[in-house]
């Protein structure tokens, strides 16, 4: 790439060709850029002091938004020195958030183990709604789906014999989704009743105008199981289950690498919010596995 380029479009080029950066997210990063070299001058060229001079000027932003203004900026970085167009990356400088972004409501192993006990006893009966809520339920917490690619699913995107799910994410990329044995099952017995949409093109289907479940739809689904199956609906949502399928991976010795490709994140700082959620654990790797722990 010619250096003669505006690196800023040069960035935003290659995130909506190469990584599928939708219209909003595309919007965001040129807000967050050109922000921050209208503070800076020129925001290529800037070296490690004048990024970390940005605490100053982000001052009053919430933990959240310098969070993103960093991420924004870490990718930036990242893509001129894979470019060629510098040979230091200084974004270490930049701001760190005051706090860690908090996790959402979480459900125990034992909730969950209550809420898919429910799902499976009201599905035994074979009847396509039961079946189909416990397909929803195994799909969320055993695969990590987003609420809007579970109800999107497309019926070819499931799995005939191979354990994985295409699935569409955020900005449209594309990744590989494993599937459990169990969500195997429990997808096999929706298959076997879904016969009256054999029409649509979705897993998951409605007369709807979308032609599909609606997230909402979903949502109020979990929360009805959550009150049949003794549990506080408050604390059940699809985001809830996304997050405890994360931190039970992690609390199982799951790497972060891996949650992050699991869960779709761009940045890796995203998916590093789980890393306190099991802080014991980590600690007791460290003293267990270093070579001078012993010592």
């Amino acid at each position: 790439m010619a250096l003669r380029e505006d690196p800023l479009e040069a960035f935003l080029t290659m995130m909506a060709a190469e990584r599928g950066a939708a219209a909003n997210t595309l919007a965001a990063y040129r807000r967050d850029l050109e922000g921050a070299q209208s503070a800076l001058g020129d925001l290529a060229g800037a070296d490690a002091e004048r990024l970390a001079s940005l605490a100053d000027h982000w001052a009053s932003l919430s933990a959240s938004s310098l969070a993103r203004k960093c991420s924004t900026l870490r990718q930036f970085y990242g893509f001129l020195v894979d470019e060629g167009l510098r040979e230091d990356d200084p974004s270490p400088a930049l701001p760190r958030p005051r706090t860690r972004r908090p996790l959402p409501r979480l459900l125990s192993r034992e909730d969950v183990t209550r809420f898919l006990a429910q799902a499976e006893d009201e599905a035994r009966d074979g009847e396509s709604g039961p079946v189909r809520l416990l397909a929803l339920l195994e799909l969320l917490y055993g695969s990590g789906l987003r609420a809007s690619e579970l109800v999107s699913l497309p019926l070819a995107g499931v799995p005939r014999d191979t354990p994985f799910l295409h699935v569409q994410g955020k900005g449209g990329q594309q990744r590989m989704v494993p599937v459990s044995t169990r969500a195997r099952g429990a997808l096999s017995r929706w298959l076997a009743v879904r016969g009256e949409a054999v029409g649509s093109r979705f897993l998951f289907p409605s007369r709807g105008s979308s032609g599909h479940l609606t997230r909402i739809r979903l949502f109020q689904l979990l929360r009805d199981l959550a009150v049949r199956a003794d549990l506080d609906p408050a604390r059940v949502s699809p985001h809830v289950l996304r997050h405890a399928f994360a931190t039970h991976l992690l609390e199982g010795g799951a790497d972060l690498r891996v949650l992050q490709t699991l869960l779709g994140h761009a940045d890796i700082a995203t998916t590093q919010i789980y890393t306190h959620v099991d802080s014991a654990r980590l600690v007791a790797l460290v003293n267990a596995r270093h070579p001078l722990a012993g010592r």
